[in-house]
């Protein structure tokens, strides 16, 4: 490839953590093979790839992102932390990402410094935080995929891209949970909405929605064809109208869970239909072992109980059996959990971990994020919204 080039390239992180093992997956637009930093030997590899080639680099922790300074480990006032403009207080969380403007002051850093911090420990007057990047200490493998060549034009300065920082950023790692700390999810447990009223009386109309455009579905439906090779008998968790699975395993046995009769008589796969509320009564009325695999999409942020959810789940499943959790960034906000609206998206991923963790039944744990796809051009927020909804996506195997 003509260096001057430029080119959508689709790039993997691929790093493991003490809980999971973890797979990044974004696309990057307009990659200028002239102007752009690659990380390592990446972007030579690449030029001379054709499209369609994958090259691939391995880089030590401390390669990618910046080394662990033990100097970023800081102890603050309590008082110092927190919103600023009038915004209520906010309790901080041990092993809880915030951003550094809301300890601006005491870390002298800009007040608008949307860079993550992580607490560590807290006392009665201070805290103590990580500012170091969170896979710092992690080693990581790169995988770039060339996607399309684009036309050329002809070069007249501009900004270069990191591409490792831009690949970094904005998330990975802050799904691990940090080392020797458990994380406070569960200040505040069972977990509390906005709308804590009847959730049958919310669920009682049928609203035949999505919450994930086309592209998105799609990167669902390609991860439950792969988790779900080989299985039979499936549980579609908190489900709906449709449920994003491969149409050609023809000999799914699917049972639906959900909150509205209409919307699940709508679901063409379903072989049986319950409708049952979770929050309400987080039992499942199913046997132990019903299940080669149970699938929850879109919908893991409305439960008030997960643990309760989690554990019962890994009753009904077989011994091997998988169960899986994908997720977005919309929902219904009154009915989402509180907890869930407050937390960075790849907190999100660790928080679904830490309830995976906590049942103590389910091994081989494993995330997975997909950023930067094209949004459809014919759906209904293409003229507001450039790239596809993101896809988080969580899941282990019943030990």
């Amino acid at each position: 490839m003509d260096r001057a080039r430029l080119a959508d390239v689709e790039f993997t992180l691929e790093w493991e953590s003490a809980a999971a093992a973890h797979r990044e997956r974004q696309l990057i637009h307009r990659v200028n093979f002239w102007r752009d930093f690659f990380p390592g030997t990446v972007g030579e590899a690449l030029a001379r790839a054709e499209v369609g080639e994958e090259v691939r680099g391995r880089f030590g922790a401390g390669e990618l992102v910046p080394p662990g300074d033990p100097a970023l480990l800081r102890t603050i006032a309590r008082d110092a932390f927190g919103p600023k403009g009038g915004r209520p207080a906010v309790e901080p969380r041990v092993g809880r990402f915030y951003p550094r403007a809301w300890a601006a002051a005491a870390l002298g850093t800009f007040a608008a410094d949307a860079t993550p911090l992580r607490v560590i420990g807290r006392a009665a007057n201070s805290l103590r935080v990580d500012l170091n990047h969170p896979l710092a200490a992690s080693p990581v493998r790169v995988a770039a995929r060339l996607v399309a060549v684009l036309p050329q034009r002809e070069e007249r300065g501009g900004a270069a891209n990191d591409i490792a920082e831009r690949l970094t950023r904005s998330g990975p790692g802050m799904q691990a949970p940090y080392p020797g700390i458990d994380t406070d999810f569960f200040g505040e447990y069972p977990l509390a909405r906005a709308d804590e009223s009847d959730d049958a009386r919310f669920y009682a109309s049928p609203r035949f929605v999505q919450h994930l455009d086309r592209a998105a579905i799609a990167e669902v439906t390609a991860l439950y064809r792969r988790l779900l090779a080989g299985r039979t008998r499936v549980l579609d968790l908190m489900a709906s109208w449709v449920s994003h699975l491969p149409p050609e395993h023809t000999g799914l046995v699917v049972a639906g869970l959900g909150m509205n009769r209409e919307e699940l008589d709508a679901n063409p796969v379903l072989a049986e239909r319950v409708v049952h509320d979770l929050n309400r009564d987080p039992r499942l009325p199913f046997p132990d072992g019903s299940f080669d695999a149970v699938v929850c999409t879109a919908s893991v942020e409305y439960l008030v109980q997960p643990l309760e959810v989690f554990a019962e789940v890994a009753r009904v499943l077989a011994p091997g059996g998988v169960f899986v959790n994908a997720f977005s960034e919309r929902w219904f906000p009154p009915k989402a959990i509180g907890l869930w609206t407050e937390l960075h998206p790849f907190e999100r991923l660790g928080f679904v971990l830490e309830c995976y963790r906590r049942t103590g039944a389910f091994g081989g744990l494993a995330t997975k994020t997909v950023r930067g796809l094209p949004r459809p051009p014919d759906d209904k927020y293409a003229a507001t919204l450039a790239f596809s909804d993101p896809l988080y996506a969580a899941w282990g195997v019943r030990r």
